[in-house]
């Protein structure tokens, strides 16, 4: 059987509401590449490589977990620079995070949590068998 799909890029679409928030918050914060602004429809981004569609929504209807994340190789060098850039990392009663936010699952992998300023949660995460 062919591949189908496992020969093309995948596109990450996140719904936002407050387009002029949303557009600082992954260009300035994240360091995304804006590529285009399509109102009333999306803001498009490079993320590196990959097309990164916010959708334009009226509202938002919030999503239970994670809606994108990035593989880092070192997610507590990357969880200073985003908080010196002024994001706060998401704290959860039911995980052992450390003092940076930083919970490290039984695989060894290390994530950490954030929102975008529509609530979207975002993730970074360190993954050791990429490393």
């Amino acid at each position: 059987m062919p591949s189908l799909l496992g020969n093309y890029n995948i596109i990450g679409f996140v719904t936002i509401v407050d387009v002029d928030r949303a557009k600082t918050f992954y260009r300035d914060k994240l360091g995304l590449r804006l590529v285009s602004e399509e109102p009333p429809f999306a803001l498009i981004f490079d993320a590196n490589g990959i097309m990164l569609r916010l959708g334009m929504g009226k509202e938002r209807t919030p999503a239970v977990g994670t809606v994108l994340g990035w593989q880092v190789p070192d997610a507590s060098a990357v969880v200073k620079d985003l908080t010196q850039a002024g994001i706060s990392f998401e704290r959860y009663d039911f995980l052992q995070q450390d003092a940076h936010g930083i919970w490290t699952s039984p695989t060894g992998a290390r994530v950490a949590w954030f929102k975008d300023p529509d609530g979207n949660i975002l993730s970074i995460s360190e993954h050791p068998e990429a490393k």
